[in-house]
């Protein structure tokens, strides 16, 4: 696949979204780059009717929160949480401590010690923004949509990699559907949970589809070559991935087999998987 890049960019300042069709929206990159974060997480300020939201607020850091309130002046309207992995919620708490404003997200939180104040199912609106449940890299992941084109798609399409599927929050079978669910829509603009916005994004979402088509039937294949656990897998079929990311790749193995036993495709004796 095709990814883009981007420059490392300004810390603790916000940024125009510099893509075509784009207008009212920053963002804050809070400074955790990674293997898994790029950059890091983008938080978004969002101009609407019902004044700034935050959508993401990032990891648990006080220089981020304090970037994030100089930039909005403390007057937030909503706070928006994508789905609840620690470096999109950790600031969360901190924020809306400092700015009294309302949390909203899935109404079956992923995390145990988070509820959204404002719980949010498929299709509500809030702040000119409905929510599009897209579970797969997370049970409780959402996309936001608005009227004129532009999606927040957070972790579940990002131009820059793919993403992560990891048991038991993530769950390939639903990350298959979520995908064909955002071709089926017509949003001309992608803004991730990292790296850079994502214009003409069919194609784009298209190719991650064939792509894990082809990774689960190399998968399936191996299976057939006989009893594999998943180290051995992700193994065969990513040994010349960053050794940093083959623990992610092993899940991604371990969610495709778990979609392959749902589907009567594979079947798992202990810590051995073999074809059904």
């Amino acid at each position: 696949m095709a990814f883009l890049t981007e420059q490392v960019p300004a810390r603790g300042v916000p940024q125009a979204v510099l893509a075509e069709g784009v207008a009212g929206v920053r963002r804050v990159v809070a400074a955790n780059p990674g293997p898994m974060t790029y950059h890091g997480t983008n938080t978004y300020l969002i101009d609407t009717a019902d004044g700034l939201v935050v959508l993401d607020p990032g990891p648990d850091d006080a220089a981020h929160v304090a970037a994030v309130i100089a930039a909005t002046g403390g007057k937030v309207a909503y706070i928006l949480l994508s789905h609840t992995h620690r470096d999109h919620l950790g600031a969360t708490a901190a924020l809306r401590a400092a700015t009294g404003a309302p949390t909203a997200g899935y109404r079956i939180s992923g995390d145990a010690d988070f509820v959204p104040d404002i719980p949010l199912d498929d299709g509500d609106e809030i702040a000119g923004l409905v929510a599009v449940h897209t579970p797969g890299h997370a049970s409780d992941h959402l996309c936001f949509a608005r009227s004129d084109g532009v999606l927040f798609s957070a972790d579940h399409v990002m131009a820059w990699s793919t993403s992560v599927v990891s048991p038991p929050g993530g769950d390939m079978g639903a990350y298959f559907a979520s995908l064909r669910r955002l071709l089926t829509r017509e949003d001309g603009v992608y803004l991730a949970g990292h790296g850079p916005a994502l214009t003409s994004p069919t194609g784009f979402v298209r190719d991650l589809l064939t792509h894990r088509v082809m990774r689960e039937g190399a998968i399936a294949a191996a299976l057939r070559d006989g009893p594999a656990d998943t180290f051995a897998l992700m193994d065969r079929l990513y040994s010349k991935l960053d050794p940093l990311l083959r623990r992610a790749a092993e899940r991604n193995v371990l969610a495709h087999l778990l979609k392959l036993q749902a589907e009567g495709r594979a079947r798992q004796e202990g810590a051995l998987w073999l074809a059904a």
